[in-house]
């Protein structure tokens, strides 16, 4: 199966680029946005000098729960970067949200706190909630999860978004979003 067709199977729709937004972004991003594909796995992910975001990270049922994840993960942490990744809030009747969610706790990532992220899909014309985690080797404070999250918006996400959809995504400062840290603070008194 191609690798596109196992990331289609396993993504909602609301998430996923098109097969030529991605390929496009391999042949001429190459600098910075890769595929690591293996017989269980196929992982996207963008690199740059500060940070590496996972785009999508596949693990077929057949090799779940023999590490494979994990050294993935892994072999991305070893490069000395934060790492960031937006996932589907957890949904209790979807039992792979929750999965997911567990999978990254085990391996370090926390979720970013202050930072929203609300995109309508170009598919579904619904607006999709996403939660960012990281995982960062040194203290990395959520203004750089921000910074990081706005650049791969602007350089992955929406690359050449009209050409490939018809129409352009929203403004990054529409979808990502700083709370007020002052409202956690009050929280936890």
């Amino acid at each position: 199966m191609h690798w596109y067709e196992k990331l289609n199977q396993y993504f909602p729709i609301e998430e996923m680029k098109s097969k030529e937004h991605m390929e496009t972004l391999l042949k001429e991003r190459p600098e910075i946005y890769h595929k690591d594909e293996g017989p269980g796995h196929v992982l996207m992910y963008v690199e740059t000098e500060d940070f590496i975001f996972i785009d999508y990270l596949f693990v077929s049922k057949d090799t779940r729960g023999q590490g494979l994840g994990h050294k993935l993960i892994d072999m991305l942490k070893e490069r000395g970067k934060p790492i960031i990744l937006e996932v589907e809030p957890v949904n209790y009747e979807d039992t792979d949200t929750e999965k997911r969610l567990r999978f990254y706790k085990r391996e370090g990532f926390e979720h970013a706190r202050t930072i929203g992220y609300r995109r309508r899909s170009l598919a579904t014309k619904e607006i999709n909630e996403m939660e960012i985690l990281y995982w960062s080797p040194n203290e990395a404070s959520e203004d750089l999860v921000y910074q990081a999250m706005k650049k791969t918006y602007n350089m992955i996400h929406t690359y050449k978004d009209k050409t490939f959809y018809g129409e352009s995504y929203q403004p990054v400062d529409e979808v990502l979003t700083v709370e007020d840290k002052r409202d956690d603070l009050l929280q936890d008194i």
